[in-house]
């Protein structure tokens, strides 16, 4: 059974109830693997872009050296003036830059956001304060011309950041009303975030268990994706496997990874199983029959079903028709 037989009496009737009940859906592009590569280093970047990968990061902060910023954003730029490599599929440009109190930020939006063509994305690390956002927002709409608009990645990377996570997004909403980005997704910057409370990280990541929570559920509340963290140990396949499969079923919408070989299996684990989408599609086709006859919740196969578990199974269809 294909995808479009799948989905193909489920969709426009839930898309309908969904306006009428002003239900709001946020449809982005996909982020299973959010793949790094230092902005400096042109054989890499150039090997990039043959790499089958949702999204890749053209980095101007920790990848790069101090010494080496300024090479790192002419590169870029230079890549930005000739517009968007062409690939098979869609995927999300993207470019880290420094952080606020780096004190390089501002010329990074500058070379990035004046080239000839915009990236799809910018990445923000080491986000703590509403006032980050807002100097951001600034430079943002100082930059940007027209009426464009750029994706926002933000990074929770320490404790203050954690506890003003609420606020970060309810601050990110309310500025893109007026400013020219528009927040889509939250990266869970595990490293620093040990760094910050002082702690080694064992092998499962039980220690930061909290805070990975935390951030997926802030994420869901604001619709919006969410990243997990790096396995550094880039040659360990298998425990990638592990972490990855264990971020998914946390409810993590992708992984950053830093190196090629590690794509394919996170890009796996954050795809829907055939099981998956066949559950999806048996509850969305049983939803429209519903629907049809006036039911709200109903029974199938034994299981009551609910518009909850209609969203989880929208969800999983949203992101085969995307990929």
């Amino acid at each position: 059974m294909t995808l479009r037989s799948l989905t193909r009496f489920s969709v426009p009737l839930f898309n309908r109830f969904l306006l009428h009940n002003k239900t709001s859906v946020r449809c982005y592009k996909p982020r299973r693997a959010l793949m790094y590569v230092p902005g400096d280093d042109t054989r890499k970047l150039s090997k990039a872009f043959k790499v089958d990968v949702d999204c890749i990061v053209m980095d101007c902060e920790d990848g790069v050296a101090m010494s080496r910023k300024e090479t790192a954003r002419n590169t870029i730029r230079k890549l930005l003036d000739n517009g968007k490599p062409l690939k098979p599929r869609d995927y999300d440009w993207a470019i880290r830059v420094n952080s606020v109190h780096s004190g390089l930020l501002e010329e990074d939006l500058r070379q990035v956001l004046t080239a000839e063509f915009l990236p799809d994305t910018i990445l923000l690390p080491k986000i703590t304060t509403v006032d980050h956002l807002k100097y951001f927002s600034d430079q943002v709409n100082n930059s940007i011309k027209d009426e464009e608009q750029i994706n926002l990645v933000m990074y929770i990377e320490d404790a203050l950041a954690m506890i003003n996570l609420v606020d970060l997004c309810k601050s990110a909403f309310e500025l893109s009303k007026t400013s020219k980005f528009k927040l889509t997704s939250l990266i869970f910057g595990s490293d620093d975030f040990c760094a910050s409370i002082g702690i080694s990280r064992s092998e499962n990541a039980s220690e930061i268990l909290y805070a990975r929570q935390k951030l997926v559920v802030v994420a869901k509340a604001y619709g919006l994706q969410a990243i997990d963290m790096v396995y550094i140990q880039y040659k360990d396949l298998e425990g990638l496997k592990r972490q990855s499969d264990e971020g998914a079923r946390m409810g993590y919408t992708g992984k950053q990874v830093i190196h090629p070989n590690q794509v394919p299996i996170v890009q796996e684990a954050f795809l829907p199983s055939q099981k998956q989408i066949e559950w999806a599609s048996a509850i969305l086709n049983a939803f429209e029959e519903q629907q049809k006859i006036g039911k709200g919740a109903f029974n199938l196969e034994g299981t009551m079903i609910d518009m909850p578990t209609v969203k989880q199974a929208q969800n999983i269809m949203n992101l085969m028709r995307s990929v």
